[in-house]
């Protein structure tokens, strides 16, 4: 990545995308270690829902073999009360933001740079981060969906690598799974090469 200012993007993460692992296989590179940040005028929130009967991925539960009819991940939501979710700031190139937005198909680019606090977006041209796409945002779960346990375990571990108080701050911020967390177990895909197969 170059230094110069004028072109330099960072992308807030927040969820899955905190993993340094799971964003280097979507990528292809490591990752080197973030800076952590947090995003005023936004909240976290289990609002962005997957049709997970007829999206590129079915998973089913692993136990039953029961197929929930959508999936719930992590969503930012506009809010102007509280002091913003916490995440990692990264810095990618243009064609990178662009293979992410393959992978984060449920969501759209947002820009972000106003809402940085000072300082912490300092040396980038532009903040972006990801929200739900309006067909993908539901801010109430729907009847039968479910959090797939492997999600959940990635994103809270993504976080405890950065450090227990982050992790804590991340369930503070985010607060308690709205419906049932499951093991679940893939039976169709077609997941583009790079993106995660375990949620």
């Amino acid at each position: 990545m170059g230094d110069d200012v004028s072109d330099r993007v960072a992308l807030f993460a927040y969820g899955s995308l905190v993993s340094a692992a799971s964003t280097g296989r979507t990528l292809g590179r490591e990752i080197r270690r973030s800076s952590v940040a947090r995003l005023p005028g936004w909240r976290r929130r289990w609002s962005q829902v997957r049709d997970n009967r007829s999206t590129e991925k079915t998973f089913a539960h692993a136990e039953s073999g029961a197929v929930p009819s959508h999936c719930l991940g992590l969503n930012l939501e506009p809010d102007s009360v509280g002091s913003g979710p916490n995440g990692v700031l990264l810095e990618v190139s243009d064609e990178e933001l662009a293979r992410l937005a393959t992978r984060e198909i449920r969501y759209e680019v947002v820009d972000v740079t106003d809402a940085m606090r000072t300082g912490e977006a300092a040396g980038f041209a532009r903040v972006v981060t990801f929200t739900a796409k309006p067909e993908n945002f539901a801010p109430t779960p729907p009847p039968g969906a479910v959090i797939l346990a492997p999600y959940l375990r990635a994103v809270e571990g993504a976080f405890g690598t950065i450090g227990a108080a982050e992790l804590d701050l991340f369930r503070d911020t985010t607060g308690a799974p709205p419906v049932e967390i499951i093991e679940a177990v893939l039976v169709r895909d077609e997941i583009p090469a790079g993106n995660p197969r375990d949620w």
